[in-house]
């Protein structure tokens, strides 16, 4: 069994009766046994959710506190044979206050009652009328019977240990607070805030709120499940839709459908490994003053969840640096990085005093980002495109394709387009070297990549100008690029861009900035649309491409995943393997899978020393390899995983 360093957590809204507990625990035993039922470790319900939010003045009446109790001493009873941690809103009366509280519950066991902080007195909310906030209680908390269990702690500062995670409660109000309860909770180590929540409908809330748990489970390094209730509460003046959501570091994994009939739940998996990892990485994640110290329930709930039994309840993006959303959200962050890389290369150029740049033009796709960015950098230092240098250097793998989309690419950006072709300068080589042309082997791919670095260099000196980069952030992960030959630069602006993303920004450029020529648009498509090749062997009997890049070291779509999940979450091959196959399983098989992994993490290791000492270029995502920023590790380290 292997639970990959996931916990399975659940919001339910069950059908509410206001005003009868015993119906109301009926429904919510209902739901958690659904749960449970599902592997759910943590289930959460709305706030209140024992009696209803919508009692007003009747919960100042003995009879409904009387029956809350009850009903919440039921559900713990019911819940003795769930392996799962239950959260219900319950009404609690103590030393002549009445608490809105959270009752936590497992295993046959009331483990905690959390009482709400903030409590809303203003528009169409009253709850200060009938209601104490838990700031009246001592900071550690007081204990008393309830629910037929003896010396419960009611307070606020209580985690709750389910297998690998600590659970925290907040109780809806407090999350919009200015300094909420679930602070010092992360804080403490809760990796789960769990909130109980009714919070009804008006035009445009939902939005904020969706908002406001997306940036709280960021903010914290956290995973957010707040639960809304919905059918069934009066509507005398409101409306409750169910508006339910569990966030992981500000993406919704999971979404309640509102204003639906009868109780609804949704589910889904939190990878607690991922966010532990995130909090050592990041070091402002701390707090150097007095903060208020927790106490840790264990609740006997392990979570262990056999993933190679279920099914996984998340998304897994396969292209996690490729832009997602609508086409309004894709053009706003293609535009974004764009924006970035012509910046990076603007202030350069600018500090420098450099009115030229030499770029090597393949007709592949890597050079023609470069070149865009170029452009647009002139462009926006009002300098000519005609200083930007464009070289092509056909070689012995060349093929027409290439070659013409690089010529009709240069042409209508307006720049001075120069070819050069190093054959003869690379057969002198080999001549030099002793070396047969038709052994093609390293020393016959990586002269002439040596070759046209040299040209470009050369040429950039003699215009005064400088080289700027075409390798992306996939080649640099795999080594893919030769040593002192292509790997080399003045400034790459493509240094921290993954080809997937490159692929993409390429595709929008062609549509958005660059679609007045239509020979461009075509000719860009046409680009995108090009097997991937460095084009170091003689091309196929029929002139077309004979080196495929991705049947040498793999799909790229495959190792730009493996990259992000193990540079960003420090995951083990294992998990990389697991993620892979829940997020390509209908596209490579299993053992395609895990091939391709194996020679990621071979390349990974054993190229670093063309990472040390890589040019410069701007960072425009959420991983970069310079050895001057993001990633530093020894070139001559040895690989830690075998994976079989």
């Amino acid at each position: 069994m292997n639970d990959y360093g996931f916990v399975r957590v659940g919001a339910a809204m069950p059908k509410v009766s206001v005003g009868n507990p015993a119906l109301n625990a009926e429904e919510i035993i209902k739901a958690a046994r659904e749960l449970a039922s599902e592997a759910v470790a943590v289930a959460v319900f709305p706030e209140l959710s024992v009696t209803g939010y919508t009692c007003a003045d009747l919960f100042g009446e003995q009879f409904l506190a009387d029956r809350s109790e009850a009903a919440v001493e039921d559900i713990v009873k019911a819940s003795a044979s769930l392996d799962c941690l239950l959260v219900v809103g319950t009404p609690v009366r103590h030393a002549g206050r009445l608490f809105n509280c959270a009752a936590v519950i497992a295993r046959g066991k009331l483990l905690g009652l959390v009482p709400k902080t903030y409590l809303p007195g203003n528009g169409e909310f009253y709850e200060p009328r009938w209601f104490e906030s838990a700031r009246v209680l001592p900071a550690e908390g007081v204990y008393l019977s309830y629910a037929g269990a003896k010396d419960v702690l009611m307070g606020v500062h209580q985690l709750f240990r389910v297998g690998k995670a600590l659970v925290g409660v907040e109780i809806c109000q407090d999350l919009w607070s200015p300094v909420p309860p679930s602070t010092w909770a992360a804080l403490a180590g809760a990796q789960i805030i769990v909130n109980l929540s009714a919070s009804n409908e008006i035009l445009l809330k939902h939005e904020y709120r969706r908002q406001l748990v997306q940036a709280t489970s960021s903010r914290l390094f956290a995973a957010y499940v707040y639960c809304s209730c919905g059918y069934g509460e009066s509507t005398q003046d409101l409306v409750w839709a169910g508006s339910s959501l569990i966030a992981e570091y500000g993406s919704i994994l999971s979404e309640a459908k509102r204003f639906e009939l009868g109780g609804t739940s949704i589910i889904s998996d939190i990878d607690i490994e991922k966010l532990d990892t995130l909090r050592v990485k990041e070091h402002h994640f701390g707090f150097e003053g007095d903060k208020p110290k927790f106490a840790i329930v264990q609740t006997g709930v392990e979570a262990l969840t056999d993933y190679g039994k279920l099914e996984l309840r998340r998304y897994v993006e396969p292209h996690p640096f490729v832009p997602q959303g609508d086409k309004e959200a894709l053009g706003e962050r293609c535009r974004e990085i764009l924006a970035t890389q012509v910046a990076g290369l603007v202030t350069r150029l600018d500090h420098i005093h450099c009115r030229r740049a030499v770029i090597g033009i393949s007709g592949g796709l890597d050079s023609t980002l470069a070149l865009l960015v170029t452009v647009l950098a002139f462009d926006k230092l009002g300098i000519p495109r005609e200083n930007i240098l464009s070289v092509t250097m056909p070689g012995f793998g060349t093929t027409g394709r290439t070659y013409n989309n690089a010529c009709t690419l240069c042409r209508e950006l307006g720049t001075e387009l120069r070819e050069i072709s190093i054959v003869p300068a690379v057969r002198e080589h080999f001549a030099n070297l002793g070396h047969d042309e038709n052994i093609h082997d390293l020393t016959y791919e990586n002269s002439q990549a040596r070759e046209r670095t040299q040209i470009l260099m050369d040429l950039a000196g003699k215009v005064g100008g400088i080289v700027i980069g075409t390798g992306d952030l996939s080649e640099l992960a795999l080594g893919w690029c030769t040593y002192n030959g292509d790997h080399m630069s003045m400034y790459g602006v493509n240094v921290s861009v993954p080809k997937t993303l490159v692929k993409t920004l390429v595709c929008w450029a062609s549509d958005r900035h660059f679609s007045d020529s239509e020979a461009l648009r075509t000719t860009l498509r046409d680009i995108v649309d090009t097997p991937i090749s460095p084009e170091l062997l003689p091309k196929a009997e029929d002139g077309s491409i004979a080196q495929i890049t991705e049947d040498v070291v793999g799909p790229y779509e495959l190792h730009d995943f493996f990259l992000y999940h193990f540079f960003r979450f420090g995951y083990d091959p294992e998990k990389i393997f697991f993620l892979a196959k829940t997020a390509f399983g209908g596209t490579y098989p299993d053992p395609v899978i895990k091939k391709w992994l194996q020679v990621f993490l071979k390349r990974f290791y054993t190229q670093q020393f063309k990472r040390s000492c890589l040019p410069d270029g701007p960072k425009v995502g959420s991983v970069s390899l310079s050895p001057r920023g993001d990633w530093r590790m020894p070139s001559d380290i040895a690989s830690p995983f075998k994976f079989e």
